[in-house]
């Protein structure tokens, strides 16, 4: 059963547009990852979906995770580490992201002043904005008291 039926009507018709295959198991790899509040690594959405008794094969996680973002259902993310991840953009807000280097803690912000600075070097270069990640690599202050930190 498809829980985010709008959604899936979005994503069934970016499959047959694109002559790709639609199965119930890429609409249970939506459904799954729309679910998740926050960010998730393919692996981690698999894992997930095997302790909830899926048979969905790992292959068609990553498969279908890919064309989740290519049809902005879903955004790509790196925050530095190497590692793939993704969050819903399904009846989000657009946000950007602070992520220390010492504990990895990810946090999420919204500042307009940001919106704004993108909008006026879009205009001032000649184009016209779309969508934007903006990420802060940032250190705790008080590595101490951070309950994320796992260093010396």
């Amino acid at each position: 059963m498809i829980k985010n039926k709008q959604a899936a009507e979005i994503f069934r018709e970016f499959l047959k547009n694109g002559k790709n295959r639609i199965t119930p198991e890429r609409f249970e790899v939506m459904d799954a990852a729309l679910e998740i509040d926050g960010h998730f690594s393919a692996d981690e959405l698999y894992i997930i979906m095997k302790n909830n008794k899926s048979r969905v094969s790992r292959a068609t996680v990553y498969k279908t995770l890919e064309l989740l973002t290519q049809c902005d259902l879903l955004s790509l993310r790196n925050f530095g580490d190497n590692m793939k991840r993704y969050e819903s953009n399904y009846k989000r807000q657009n946000h950007d992201h602070l992520i220390c280097l010492d504990c990895g803690r990810i946090v999420e912000f919204t500042n307009n002043k940001i919106k704004k600075i993108q909008e006026e070097i879009c205009d001032a270069l000649g184009y016209e904005p779309s969508t934007y990640s903006f990420n802060l690599f940032v250190r705790c202050k008080n590595k101490k008291e951070c309950p994320y930190y796992h260093g010396n």
